[in-house]
């Protein structure tokens, strides 16, 4: 029996997580890779992070494949401290239409708003002062906020700024930042490309590159590393956006690296960059599909490359 209301209405999850087959059903999902090792499985009920949508007078998720709204004051798959504010924002008075993010801190909720409206009303505004959050923004003007919200990643802390990249579970991103610390395990020195708010930067004691977050400051789809840094590392960790790592893996085929880790939330732009590795001479060593994004058909994938 479902214990989720929406599923068959609701965009987000194509895969009733409740459902005693739902492992056989996502891995039905999972594209056609050279998997070397079994899935690991995330927990529902545990996404840190929602994307919510509104329109005047209704707040909630996307029907599928449709701009209706469906209410929604819980949501199964999201954690406790999403459900606890969701009746609340569901009640507050929305004019125009926009996206919501609900993301959990370490010591409270934040609340990003993007609205049509570009700016926020006195009654909403009014409102919104009553939400028991941290910080809420409208169209990144920062409406209050109680005190810095924080993130940790393993036992290092960092600000959170709104809207930053996070994985969508603790557990998943812990689960893959002990993944990466083993297969790093022995490097020298080690770059961590697109490295956001340093999930396995710290770990690593690496050096951290991206357009945010606590590293070096670098757009690496426009300036990759070059050769000459890449060779000053032992291992390099990737972690990039859905588009992939196409520039930087075409740098890495020409250095001397001898391991690339790559972790990956778009199995087709993976598969292009996986190409450009073997064939430049690297080998795949470990593939493994991680059920990150529970209820739907998206899979992270971890992966190891040697020369």
């Amino acid at each position: 029996m479902k214990t989720c209301p929406f599923f068959g209405r609701c965009g987000g999850c194509k895969f009733d997580f409740t459902a005693p087959d739902y492992h056989d059903a996502k891995i039905s999902a999972l594209p056609n890779l050279p998997v070397t090792d079994a899935p690991v499985w995330i927990d529902a009920g545990l996404r840190r992070r929602g994307d919510f949508c509104f329109a005047p007078g209704v707040f909630g998720l996307f029907e599928g494949g449709t701009k209706n709204i469906i209410p929604i004051t819980n949501c199964p798959n999201m954690a406790p401290e999403i459900n606890a504010v969701l009746p609340e924002l569901a009640g507050l008075p929305w004019t125009g239409a926009g996206a919501c993010l609900v993301t959990v801190c370490d010591n409270g909720v934040d609340v990003n708003i993007t609205s049509s409206v570009p700016y926020i009303s006195p009654e909403l505004r009014n409102a919104v002062l009553e939400l028991p959050v941290l910080r809420v923004t409208w169209n990144d003007k920062v409406i209050f906020e109680k005190s810095k919200p924080v993130i940790s990643f393993g036992d290092k802390s960092v600000e959170y700024p709104s809207r930053a990249f996070l994985q969508p579970t603790i557990s998943g991103a812990d689960a893959l930042r002990n993944m990466v610390a083993h297969a790093a395990h022995g490097a020298g020195r080690v770059a961590d490309l697109f490295c956001g708010l340093g999930n396995f930067t710290f770990a690593l004691n690496a050096d951290g590159f991206d357009v945010v977050g606590t590293g070096a400051k670098r757009d690496l789809f426009k300036h990759p590393l070059t050769v000459g840094m890449l060779n000053t590392y032992d291992c390099v960790v990737m972690d990039p956006p859905r588009a992939g790592a196409d520039a930087q893996c075409r740098e890495l085929v020409k250095s001397n690296v001898g391991r690339v880790i790559y972790v990956s939330c778009n199995p087709q732009t993976f598969r292009r960059d996986m190409e450009i590795l073997t064939r430049g001479g690297y080998k795949l060593r470990t593939l493994i599909p991680v059920d990150q994004f529970v209820g739907s058909a998206h899979w992270e994938i971890f992966s190891v490359f040697e020369k």
